[in-house]
């Protein structure tokens, strides 16, 4: 009888494997051929994608359709830059001491589902407290409805520098070595450090390797790690397997940075000639945030937003990294798209796009930037960036034709994840 019984089960699992969804695309983009392709089909199986064809598909008993004949699809967008773990306040730094890990945890909850109803399906969070690396495990495991994240964990410092928490703070207020293990200082500490974040689960690692703006310390752009120091932490993520991510602001510490090795630059903003032949030669990406510079230099503005050492940093870096993603554009530099989302409010990281556009970027090579480039740079073209047979079912559609007017992206109407639909409007 068990026999008997197994025998119609084991069909029911076929049959709802084998089910199939059919989205009918008024217009779909494919960035990697930069074209606006219309009156196509995306066929999904499960989580991933089967078929991509012209036409509408006729459906076959069973299967399911979903009709945005009216809407511009294209794959899930990638933001290569995010911090999952918080998002801009007055009372950030003063927020540090009266918030639990089990407080932050629950607001990166918040955020991670903002995120993906944004559009922006896979996300690479460039570090907080290690929180994010939780995050990620409990989105894999679907307790948390979110992107797929990719993280650094923590961020790897010198002593005094942007990431170090301790900066700016009395003697005692941090006892717990956690908050200093990725502090480091010499070739052997930097080793370490890195060991220490593939230890807990990073996917990657992630350094200051120049001064920063939301950071209690004087200047945003000098160089902050040895070249011996920056050797030792490429060399090590490399053996782990982990790419490195650099924040650099001054063009020293990009320099270091790329001929050490790192992965990516974040930020950029003083960018030299001598940096951007680096960038080329060494075919290193490129991931601006123009809109946290902006951001940034509009929260200065106002009273008491930041301390004035913030502050300061603040009006005199924002402005200027739009300059620096038109320059590095036009000279050919690799670009992936990112934005510092957590430095703006979480599901704005749309605006990016308009900030690239203006700065002379025609607008499928900004959605190329957001999908193909940013899937290379997180390490997952295999899955996402494009909408081909065996490739994740990321799918977005917006409101109106992003090609003729950028705002569009703004304006997500629907958002598929690995075949799962979180948001149809």
């Amino acid at each position: 009888m068990k026999k008997l019984l197994l025998i119609p089960l084991l069909l029911w699992v076929g049959l709802a494997y084998c089910q199939k969804t059919i989205i009918y695309c008024g217009k779909l983009i494919d960035p990697a051929a930069g074209q606006v392709l219309t009156e196509m089909s995306v066929i999904v199986t499960g989580g991933t994608v089967t078929a991509v064809q012209k036409g509408y598909a006729a459906a076959a008993a069973g299967d399911k359709t979903i009709d945005l004949k009216n809407r511009t699809v294209m794959p899930g967008l990638i933001d290569s830059h995010v911090h999952l773990e918080q998002e801009t306040s007055p009372n950030a730094q003063l927020r540090e001491f009266t918030e639990n890990t089990a407080d932050i945890a629950f607001e990166s909850t918040g955020y991670a589902r903002t995120t993906l109803m944004a559009g922006f399906t896979t996300v690479r969070d460039v570090g907080g407290s290690g929180v994010n690396i939780a995050l990620r495990n409990a989105i894999r495991k679907g307790l948390v409805v979110g992107p797929h994240v990719f993280t650094a964990g923590k961020i790897i410092s010198s002593t005094g520098g942007h990431a170090d928490p301790t900066h700016g703070y009395r003697d005692g207020l941090y006892a717990e070595p956690s908050f200093t293990e990725t502090v480091a200082d010499g070739k052997d500490a930097c080793i370490k450090a890195v060991r220490q974040m593939y230890k807990e689960g990073a996917d990657l690692i992630k350094i200051t390797a120049s001064g920063g703006v939301l950071s209690l310390e004087k200047d945003g752009s000098g160089a902050q790690f040895s070249d011996e120091e920056l050797k030792a932490i490429v060399s090590t993520a490399k053996d782990y397997g982990m790419p490195v991510a650099a924040h650099a602001h001054g063009a020293e510490a990009m320099k270091r940075a790329i001929r050490a090795g790192v992965t990516s630059i974040e930020h950029g903003t003083y960018m030299d000639d001598e940096a951007i032949a680096l960038f080329k030669q060494y075919g290193v990406w490129y991931v601006p945030t123009i809109i946290a510079g902006k951001s940034v230099a509009d929260s200065a503005k106002k009273p008491g937003y930041y301390p004035p050492v913030i502050a300061g940093k603040a009006m005199a870096i924002g402005p200027v990294i739009q300059g620096t993603f038109a320059r590095a554009y036009k000279a050919g530099v690799k670009i992936a798209f990112g934005t510092d989302a957590g430095v703006y409010k979480h599901g704005k990281n749309w605006m990016e796009f308009i900030y690239m556009t203006e700065a002379g970027m025609p607008a499928l090579e900004a959605i190329k930037c957001a999908t193909v480039n940013a899937a290379a740079l997180v390490g997952v073209s295999d899955k996402a960036g494009t909408l081909e047979p065996g490739k994740w079912a990321d799918i977005i559609a917006v409101e109106g034709d992003p090609t003729k007017d950028i705002h569009a992206m703004g304006q997500v109407r629907f958002v598929m994840k690995e075949g799962v639909v979180y948001k149809s409007e």
